[in-house]
């Protein structure tokens, strides 16, 4: 069946869904609402500790889950996650690639390594997280692959050329796909989520090139940009993928920002640049 712009909305009971990045944040927010919702979940971070309490969490909703630490970067530990959870559940209906960090500084001072890390996290992950699970979305008869790219995929800030990289390229990879899905008839919405400010550990997990102060950049995130609940935002993007929604953004900042670069083009690179020293302090 040929896949629409729009499509009917779906219920997540007795589906099977894959979210990376689920120890805390949106993740975790998103394992915690597929549960609620009747869903069996099969859930990875990098963090034990982390991905252990949101399994606790989602055990006390009743609801079946798998839970693997790894990696998203690391190519062969996800093709055996995807391997181990068809092998456990029988079958994946929903893919979240989720998982994400920030590495804040401007690209001058920034190492190879360090440009490396945020790539292989960010980009690297959704590929490899899409690649091995999109056969199983496909087999499922309706699958849905949500991959979360950034207001930064939209638009870009100084300080912030690794994670617009790495953002920029996870939407213009799942839009590609999303086309593909389509001209190829195959059944699975494919979406691609932009959120803004939202009230997670991204910021004071994530790293700063040397020099960059990381306590003050962390705070100033969660005191002056992280604006929206992070259950809030998972309850927007499951809906808007459930809805087959080919973009979903998250906030008001989201919408904002990205109206008004639509508005100005290429000329709000100009504003941005005067107006950001402000924002974060930094000249």
């Amino acid at each position: 069946m040929r896949i629409g712009i729009n499509r009917p909305a779906r219920t997540l009971r007795d589906k099977v869904v894959a979210i990376t990045g689920a120890g805390g944040g949106m993740g975790r927010e998103m394992a915690l609402l597929a549960a609620r919702r009747g869903g069996l979940l099969a859930i990875s971070d990098w963090d034990a500790d982390a991905l252990a309490g949101t399994v606790d969490l989602v055990k006390t909703l009743g609801a079946e889950v798998r839970s693997d630490v790894l990696d998203v970067s690391d190519r062969a530990a996800m093709a055996q996650w995807a391997d181990d959870v068809v092998g456990q559940l029988g079958r994946v209906d929903v893919l979240v690639n989720n998982a994400g960090v920030s590495m804040s500084g401007d690209f001058e001072d920034m190492s190879y390594e360090e440009f490396d890390w945020i790539l292989g996290v960010n980009l690297l992950g959704v590929v490899n997280g899409t690649k091995e699970f999109l056969p199983h979305l496909i087999a499922s008869g309706d699958g849905v692959l949500v991959n979360i790219s950034s207001l930064f995929g939209l638009i870009s800030m100084p300080g912030q050329s690794a994670y617009n990289a790495t953002k920029y390229a996870v939407r213009g990879f799942t839009e590609a796909l999303r086309e593909e899905m389509i001209v190829n008839d195959h059944p699975v919405s494919v979406t691609c989520v932009h959120p803004g400010g939202i009230r997670t550990g991204i910021a004071r997990n994530g790293r700063t090139t040397a020099g960059e102060d990381h306590d003050r950049l962390a705070a100033l995130f969660d005191t002056k940009l992280a604006k929206m609940p992070a259950d809030k935002a998972a309850r927007i993007i499951l809906d808007g993928a459930l809805a087959g929604r080919a973009r979903v953004l998250v906030g008001a900042d989201a919408h904002v920002m990205h109206h008004f670069a639509k508005l100005t083009g290429s000329r709000y690179q100009d504003v941005v640049a005067r107006i950001a020293p402000r924002v974060t302090g930094d000249r």
